[in-house]
């Protein structure tokens, strides 16, 4: 037969795709640095044709996007599939049709044997952003089983070191960094959400690869169920990357004509390190039609103000003093709805408490939208208490195991979403809710994993309760299109895109410590810009930790995403509510700046401290943070570059001082400190500004403006 000769060459300004499409299923020959136009796509093939190692197979495997069994490929990744006989496990896929335009490869190919047709489709967009999409139908006359549909990504052998984001409840997204060797890195999601354990989300870059420095290769999976990721390096020195749907057994059983979508997977190539990979990531989700064109209003939360314990007249007490410092959003959390006096119940009854609401909700979201607030209210539809009237009335709608007692977490159990019937009650109430009463926001939360999550009757559960959710979200959302949602999941257990293309803010920690916080926002700012990080200040002493952090510590911290207060200011004493006023009216002022601007992370060689900011798209003005963490070696801190400015401009650089802020006085304290200082932007990123004694904990903010 002869093969037929076909390439894509899909271009950003920060990176080149060339791709083969021929006969076989599609091949990535290069993902990396922007190639000069008139790309020679044969040559690079070419380039990519392994030699044959002896004792080995006498054509080398390809590693396509969907590497496949019968071409002899003998590592992870493509489909895995087969009927209940055991047959059909090893397709090999043959073209049937195939386009490119506007950016987009899409390829088709089938087996007629196997008799099934797999699409896959790249897209690599302006921003930088690659696309990967995947979907195999069942052509046959009996039921197909997938347990993967696993796109791979080749990487260099020069990426030979990743970072991947791990944690645990309030203390999520932490940094974790391998050298790779022979063999796979793997980390596997099995806890039904998105997890605070592993993200969707790995770089692998060249070795010590940082902020500013070292090319990196990025990927992250938009889906919020489990997934699998792997970094795999085989024994011919190839090296490649997956990020895909983990599936439980039976989850995908594909009836004659039917069809699975794998969710979509996003890579990103950066020559400049990390800070290329979020410019990337952010510009994708900026520029999203449903992302929010409003500015983000300052929110107070009433969680850690009143936990249950809710009185009207309280309430509407705490609603007064938050208008009264600058707050924007009231959000009113737990306790509100019938018989919810503590954690061990209720959840699912979603009906207004008629005991703590004698006059009904309205009463007062009317006294709280007077004051010229947004109401917003929490909600977790997913779960439900045994101890509720729901659960009474339907034991059959959870997710469990037939025969077995079921798992509780959190005293709950999770509604079977994919149950239409349990799906349509939830859309009942929910907006019955939002039409009653004048609700702007909706707190979305999530409190449990998913574990021993099975139908009633049928197989494991996750991948069609998540799509459940989806459905339940996007129709909540045309129905009530003006109502913000947050995603919240114990804090940040649901962050990912696929959530991202249904809500409006992420809940980023349920843990308040400014001192943790400093970390767990930095790397959720790997993907998501800070309009969508939920950043609270929370009260002196954390519950999370029992630590207590000063009002300019705490304040400096949650500046830089969607600012909101977890305190009960109405027993703050009078200087903590001034204070509240003065951190509201700094964050209004550089709001614009903050939520539109360029995220960037300096590299700074004293692990003690971390220097971070905002700097506007015209580089005309900027925001920096210097946050020491812990107690320096250093008799005075290294100093602080400003990066990301422009190098031939001139700045004026100033401090920006928050309630409460003290400096060390005397010798200690650098001359700038009160006059401010001027420079070129080159100056400000190489040599940095001179900074005083830092105590541990504490932060310095500098704004810094062009000259002309």
């Amino acid at each position: 037969m002869t093969r037929s000769a076909a390439y894509a060459v899909l271009q950003s300004s920060t990176s080149t795709v060339v791709v083969t499409h021929d006969d076989d299923v599609p091949r990535i020959v290069h993902w990396g640095a922007t190639l000069p136009a008139g790309v020679d796509a044969p040559a690079l093939a070419a380039l990519d044709d392994p030699a044959v190692p002896q004792g080995g197979l006498d054509v080398v495997p390809p590693l396509s996007l969907l590497p496949e069994r019968s071409r002899g490929w003998s590592a992870y990744g493509g489909l895995d599939a087969h009927r209940a006989d055991g047959r059909d496990w090893a397709p090999r896929l043959v073209r049937t049709s195939s386009t490119h335009r506007d950016g987009t490869l899409t390829w088709a190919g089938a087996d007629p044997t196997a008799r099934v047709t797999v699409t896959v489709s790249l897209a690599l967009g302006a921003d930088g952003v690659l696309v990967v999409s995947a979907e195999v139908v069942n052509d046959g006359d009996t039921d197909l089983h997938v347990t993967a549909l696993a796109p791979a990504l080749p990487l260099p052998a020069r990426a030979d070191e990743s970072l991947t984001l791990v944690g645990r409840w309030a203390k999520e997204l932490q940094e974790q960094r391998a050298v790779l060797g022979r063999g796979a890195l793997v980390l596997e999601n099995r806890r039904g959400r998105t997890s605070h354990e592993s993200a969707p989300t790995v770089m692998v870059g060249t070795r010590s690869f940082g902020e500013q420095h070292g090319e990196v290769w990025a990927a992250h999976l938009g889906w919020s169920g489990n997934h699998h990721l792997r970094v795999e390096s085989l024994p011919d020195g190839r090296r490649f990357l997956s990020l895909a749907e983990l599936l439980l057994p039976g989850e995908v059983r594909l009836a004659p004509g039917e069809s699975y979508a794998a969710p979509s997977l996003y890579g990103v190539y950066s020559g400049h390190g990390l800070g290329g990979v979020s410019d990337a990531f952010h510009a994708h989700v900026r520029g999203r039609a449903s992302h929010p064109a409003t500015p983000r209003p300052v929110i107070l939360n009433t969680w850690e103000a009143v936990y249950f314990r809710h009185n009207v007249p309280e309430l509407q007490g705490l609603a007064e003093v938050a208008a009264s410092v600058g707050v924007e959003r009231f959000v009113l959390d737990d306790g509100w709805f019938r018989g919810r006096d503590d954690d061990t119940t209720s959840l699912g009854d979603w009906y207004v408490d008629e005991r703590k609401y004698p006059h009904g909700l309205g009463e007062l979201v009317d006294h709280v939208v007077g004051l010229g607030l947004e109401f917003g209210l929490w909600v977790e539809p997913e779960m439900v208490n045994p101890d509720s009237d729901l659960f009474r009335a339907h034991p059959d709608w959870v997710l469990g195991i037939d025969g077995q007692e079921p798992v509780l977490g959190r005293h709950q159990l999770v509604l079977d979403l994919a149950r239409i019937e349990v799906s349509a009650y939830l859309l009942e109430r929910l907006d019955a809710l939002l039409s009653a009463f004048r609700i702007g926001y909706l707190k979305w939360d999530m409190n449990r994993d998913l574990v021993a999550a099975g139908h009633r009757g049928g197989a494991a559960g996750v991948h069609a309760q998540t799509l459940a959710l989806y459905a339940l979200l996007d129709e909540l959302r045309r129905r009530h299109p003006r109502v913000e949602i947050e995603s919240c999941s114990s804090g940040g257990a649901r962050v990912d895109l696929g959530i991202a293309a249904r809500t409006d803010r992420f809940w980023t920690s349920d843990c308040n410590d400014a001192l943790e916080r400093q970390r767990i926002q930095r790397t959720f700012s790997y993907l998501l810009p800070p309009e969508l990080m939920g950043a609270h200040v929370g009260p002196t002493w954390s519950h999370t930790t029992a630590r207590t952090h000063t009002l300019p510590f705490r304040a400096a911290t949650a500046l830089f995403g969607h600012l909101g207060f977890e305190w009960d200011l109405a027993t703050a004493s009078a200087e903590d509510r001034a204070g509240v006023a003065q951190v509201i009216e700094v964050h209004k002022r550089f709001r614009p700046l903050l939520h539109g601007g360029r995220t960037v992370r300096v590299d700074h060689p004293d692990g003690s401290a971390l220097v971070h900011g905002v700097v506007a798209p015209d580089r005309g003005e900027a925001l920096f943070c210097y946050a020491q963490l812990s107690t320096t070696d250093a008799t005075t801190p290294v100093p602080m570059r400003l990066v990301g400015l422009d190098p031939a401009r001139r700045y004026r650089v100033e401090r920006v001082l928050l309630p409460g802020a003290t400096w060390s006085p005397g010798k200690s304290a650098p001359r700038w400190y009160d006059a401010g200082l001027e420079a070129d932007g080159a100056l400000l990123a190489q040599v940095g500004v001179p900074l005083g004694v830092h105590v541990p904990e504490s932060a310095t903010l500098v704004h810094v403006t062009a000259l002309g």
